[in-house]
């Protein structure tokens, strides 16, 4: 990222955001953002893909706290151009009361001379490098255009993927079908028609930026002539126009870890696009959306089911087969099982790196709407036999005198 993009370019109104967002505000909006515009959803709309990219470029710098640090301090120091570089002095530069006169770097910073010749203090080391004035400065802002010009990584994909319950639980692998910026086919990603090929700049020699001087400071600029790419095309590729880069459809096909979770983000390393001038690929991450299921439940890696159970069974015991996500099982009720009691299967949940989560089967006694006049009778007789289920309360009743 140059300087002159740090300068001109606005990240925060880019993203909808204040300066003093935090970081999960920051991602929140890219998120949105970047959903909706997304060329998934925006196919041929040449001005969606234009904000995806902007949108893009902005969270790059201000998801990363070194970077978003930087990006504050250049635009606080040249927000407003060249005059702006006056303006962080109030009444001007030390030494020239804001006129013409040149002034000592040892009265701004409070360095020796030696110290104003590169060493410790000097002004390349307490800026980082975004402008050189000769010496160090000058020395680490070409390095910087030497390694602009050089090969890039390639962005960060983002698409989403909906499983079935089973395929989260499981794990599975299925193809994506997306759209993100690719090699040009035509030119292999040189930017030049087939047969030619780009040649160095002239006017940047091959370094992708330029400097100029706006009073005591010389800024470095990327290169109009090759916009700062070191290298010039006199013939473009008819495909791609010079870019060297295409928007391609393309089919992944990319293998699912059991055991993930609703809106969890999973990260594929060098699936994303690919980088610039032989860089490396950037990374692809996929947003999973689970459905949900008719039976099973999930909490953490415990899967739960619910299963009704007759009132003999919960009271004489019984042993039931109950469906898992693989296979069926044997689940033992004990004689005088609860309605509402949990019974655990172990490792018959959700597969994980370790243990495997377990089956949590919650027994709920099925009450019957209707009955017939036989089965009607025969709960009454047992109703007898049974007696009184609560004593205690049936007693607490008594000694209160009946209802008020």
């Amino acid at each position: 990222m140059s300087t002159r993009d740090f300068i001109e370019k606005d990240y925060y109104a880019a993203l909808g955001v204040a300066q003093d967002a935090d970081a999960a505000a920051v991602k929140k909006a890219y998120r949105q953002l970047a959903r909706d515009l997304h060329p998934d959803k925006n196919p041929g709309n040449a001005e969606a893909e234009a904000r995806f990219k902007e949108v893009s470029e902005a969270y790059d710098v201000l998801s990363d706290p070194k970077r978003r640090a930087e990006y504050d301090e250049a635009r606080r120091l040249f927000g407003s151009g060249g005059a702006g570089a006056r303006a962080g002095f109030p009444g001007g530069f030390p030494g020239g009361a804001g006129g013409g006169q040149p002034f000592d770097l040892g009265d701004l910073f409070g360095a020796s001379a030696g110290g104003r010749s590169g060493g410790a203090g000097g002004l390349g080391d307490l800026f980082g490098g975004l402008f050189g004035s000769g010496g160090a400065g000058a020395g680490s802002a070409r390095a910087r255009s030497q390694a602009a010009s050089g090969p890039a990584r390639g962005q960060d994909v983002e698409t989403e993927a909906t499983l079935s319950f089973e395929e989260a639980v499981l794990g599975v692998t299925v193809p994506l079908r997306m759209q993100s910026p690719g090699t040009c086919p035509t030119c292999a990603g040189s930017g030049a028609r087939p047969g030619t090929s780009p040649h160095t700049c002239p006017v940047c020699q091959g370094a992708g930026v330029t400097s100029r001087s706006q009073g005591a400071f010389a800024f470095s600029e990327p290169c109009r002539n090759c916009r700062g790419s070191g290298q010039v095309v006199d013939d473009p590729c008819p495909t791609c126009a010079g870019n060297g880069v295409t928007n391609q459809t393309r089919t992944i096909t990319v293998r699912i870890p059991p055991g993930v979770k609703d809106g969890q983000r999973i990260r594929l390393v060098g699936k994303g696009a690919p980088g610039r001038r032989g860089g490396p690929a950037g990374d692809l991450f996929v947003v999973v959306h689970v459905s949900e299921h008719e039976l099973f439940g999930r909490k953490g890696n415990d899967l739960t089911l619910t299963v009704p159970i007759t009132f003999a069974e919960a009271t004489l015991g019984a042993t039931l087969t109950v469906p898992t996500l693989d296979g069926n099982v044997t689940l033992k009720v004990p004689a005088g099982t609860a309605s509402g009691q949990t019974l655990r299967v172990r490792g018959r949940g959700v597969p994980g790196k370790g243990r495997a989560g377990d089956l949590l089967v919650t027994v709920e006694v099925a009450v019957p709407k209707r009955l017939t006049p036989a089965a009607e009778e025969a709960v009454k007789v047992l109703e007898a036999e049974l007696g009184d289920p609560r004593p205690r309360i049936t007693a607490a009743v008594q000694q209160q005198g009946g209802a008020r």
